[in-house]
């Protein structure tokens, strides 16, 4: 069992290394902008990217789940049929909606509050957006391929032109925001055409039939579902805009970027784990692996979030050559930091408890638990807001991820019954809440903060060590973690 998980965790390593090439070298444009850009202007960015989000899953609309689904284990037709018959319907419905969007920019920009002089970008917007959907099959037959080191090449390469185009388009020809966009929509399109080969490769010009329905089958409900998710990440920016301004919203995104750092960890987990578990599926000891999932990536979350949060106003503050992590006109938002962090880990439980769902087809309540996560996150953001300001966003969120993680553990356990490690799941949301609720917010005013706050850390660090792993794992992680080669 521990080699399955050692194989997990190779194929998370190589997508987290190039995440974290990939997310850190994007992370770049956060100082860049915000030390340059207003945070009107930058909430105006952010606005539309909310957008190009709940866009991004319409122009999908659940055929990357269906393909993960029917590719992996090919009941119908054969591998080029299952490559092709989503991609071609994504190619054309894109095109159609692509089409569409452009045609109606003025009436569109003026639905969403956008001035007048931005209503280019929305052409800039739904192209970024069809080159990604196109893009999003290809991608996952190289993760189904288990080609993860070509996979993270293009990930990296992608944002890698971003950010030189960014750099270039603002600081030599002066374009401001639109800078952005052209920018992204470069990156996007030069991606699309680096996968040509293997969309050449597998494409077969015809849609199998019987495929098709059965991807519209599984995947429709996604696309609800997908909504859902992307209401629960994006909505908050045009509450937040409505009931307060365009510059709250720019201090708010630009401090709900730094939960990178979950989201990273998250997000390279979530890669390698969807194939990991349709693999595995049918290992006997399969349920026993999937408990263990849970119980390490708690452990190694946790840790993330306990450390960031305790020292994210000594890494914002951090001047560099006068520059800082985000420009100083953003930082009074740094309080919703770790509420954004915790938000995002419980995020990562619901990607963890998607496992059930996939494996026994249980797709029809993606939609219900996912609806459910999005409609507390409406009925939190329009509460919380006009009390808390951006604190009530990023609660609204975190509320958000805790019912969709909560929803899924159901489903999951009704359909597809895990034994988790309650014992040491426990132990760790309990030493999470110690540090939290006792300690924390002491901590911030302290005049030795920094010394009390090397000190909890070690003290957590410890205590997973000592309390949560038992002798086993630990002679485990000693012997491949941290093991030395004999000379």
């Amino acid at each position: 069992m521990l080699n399955k998980l050692k194989e997990l965790t190779k194929d998370t390593a190589i997508y987290g290394i190039s995440t974290m090439i990939g997310r850190f070298l994007n992370f770049i444009l956060i100082p860049f902008f915000t030390n340059i850009f207003d945070p009107n202007e930058y909430g105006y960015v952010m606005l539309l990217y909310a957008y190009i989000g709940l866009f991004n899953i319409i122009y999908v609309y659940g055929l990357d789940s269906a393909f993960l689904k029917y590719a992996a284990f090919k009941h119908i037709g054969d591998d080029k049929d299952n490559f092709s018959t989503p991609y071609l319907s994504i190619l054309f419905t894109s095109f159609l909606l692509t089409s569409i969007i452009i045609f109606l920019k003025a009436p569109i920009g003026s639905a969403i509050n956008l001035p007048e002089n931005f209503n280019h970008l929305i052409i800039y917007s739904t192209l970024i957006i069809f080159f990604d959907s196109n893009t999003s099959i290809p991608f996952l037959k190289l993760r189904l391929e288990r080609k993860a080191k070509y996979f993270s090449f293009l990930k990296v390469m992608n944002i890698t032109i971003n950010i030189a185009a960014n750099f270039v388009l603002i600081l030599k020809f002066k374009l401001g925001i639109e800078a952005i966009f052209i920018s992204n929509l470069i990156a996007s399109a030069l991606t699309l055409l680096f996968l040509l080969p293997k969309i050449l490769k597998n494409f077969k010009p015809r849609i199998h039939s019987l495929l098709y329905k059965r991807l519209l089958k599984f995947g429709l409900p996604y696309l609800p579902a997908g909504l859902a998710v992307m209401i629960v990440q994006v909505i908050d920016v045009p509450i937040l805009q409505a009931l307060t301004d365009v510059d709250t919203v720019g201090i708010y995104k630009a401090n709900y970027k730094l939960g990178i750092f979950m989201m990273l960890f998250v997000s390279m987990f979530q890669y390698a784990w969807q194939p990991f578990f349709l693999n595995n599926a049918k290992e006997d000891n399969a349920k026993e692996i999937f408990s263990k999932v849970l119980t390490y990536f708690t452990v190694v979350g946790s840790v993330l979030l306990v450390t960031l949060s305790l020292f994210i106003n000594e890494i914002v503050k951090i001047n560099l050559g006068g520059f800082y992590l985000i420009g100083e006109k953003y930082w009074s938002g740094i309080p919703i930091v770790p509420i954004v962090l915790l938000g995002y880990f419980f995020n990562g439980l619901y990607v963890v408890f998607s496992a059930g769902i996939y494996i026994k087809e249980k797709s029809i309540f993606a939609p219900i638990v996912t609806g459910l996560g999005a409609l507390v996150n409406v009925i939190a953001n329009y509460t919380l807001i006009p009390q808390l300001n951006i604190i009530g966003a990023a609660l609204a969120t975190l509320a958000s991820y805790v019912v969709m993680a909560a929803g899924y553990y159901i489903v999951t356990q009704k359909y597809y019954h895990i034994h988790y490690e309650y014992g040491k799941i426990i132990k760790i949301f309990l030493a999470i809440a110690v540090i939290g609720f006792l300690l924390y917010s002491s901590l911030m005013n302290s005049d030795n903060a920094i010394l009390f706050k090397i000190v909890i850390t070690i003290v957590y660090l410890f205590f997973i060590l000592f309390f949560v792993f038992d002798k086993k794992e630990f002679q485990f992680i000693k012997t491949n973690i941290f093991k030395r080669k004999n000379v």
